[in-house]
């Protein structure tokens, strides 16, 4: 079965980067593009996603945008709680559900994103970490995806091992059985194909690749 790609461009790209993946991927049925939401009202023939939303559907949130927007342009995914928004804009558990709710009342699948600092990691509480965001982040309908993500491992060029991947991807699955689970973390066209193959993982959610079309085309190829 062909795995999802989740391209997360982050706040970065253009308008010819857009047009790239319009001759490239346009109509592709895997293939997830997280994009900055300025050019999300843009005609592409892709699978868009949000980078973000506001868990109040309107009012005074000066810079924000609300799921009827979203949905007035066609966007079917958001992702939601990246550890930057945690950790630049402060964004709590309490928040990720929230948003999370939000995104499933308006028929947007929220991609909730997980994850432990290299903190964390090190004292090996990465079990720990995640449960207690599943149990505080989780919204109380099904319908959401499931990114894993080691903040550490986002954009280092690091990856936890292939029996690290395989043992969190093994505890989500037990819990949430039914649903999609992405890997996310320094995804790259030379991991890919390494990262697929472990058992339980669905997809990858790429950050810095996305940026590069070939490597891209070389992420999808690996994900058929």
């Amino acid at each position: 079965m062909q795995k999802w790609v989740v391209a997360n461009w982050k706040m970065n790209g253009s308008k010819n980067l857009l047009n790239e993946y319009k001759k490239s991927f346009k109509n592709h049925k895997k293939l997830i593009v997280c994009l900055p939401s300025i050019y999300l009202g843009e005609p592409s023939g892709l699978i868009l996603s949000a980078q973000n939303i506001h868990q109040q559907l309107k009012g005074a949130y000066t810079g924000e945008i609300s799921a009827s927007m979203l949905v007035e342009f066609g966007v079917k995914y958001c992702l939601v709680g990246h550890s930057e928004r945690r950790q630049h804009f402060h964004e709590t558990n309490s928040d990720v559900r929230a948003k999370a709710e939000t995104c499933l009342e308006a028929n947007i699948t929220p991609i909730i994103c997980i994850g432990e600092t290299l903190e964390q990691y090190e004292a090996n509480q990465t079990t720990e970490v995640l449960e207690r965001q599943l149990a505080e982040c989780l919204p109380s309908r099904s319908g959401f995806w499931i990114a894993y993500e080691p903040v550490w491992a986002i954009g280092t060029g690091k990856t936890p091992t292939t029996d690290e991947i395989s043992e969190v991807h093994l505890m989500l699955r037990e819990k949430l059985p039914n649903t999609i689970l992405l890997y996310g973390g320094s995804v790259n066209g030379d991991n890919a194909a390494t990262i697929f193959a472990i058992p339980n993982v669905d997809g990858a959610l790429v950050g810095g690749a996305s940026l590069d079309v070939a490597a891209v085309a070389v992420i999808l190829k690996h994900a058929r």
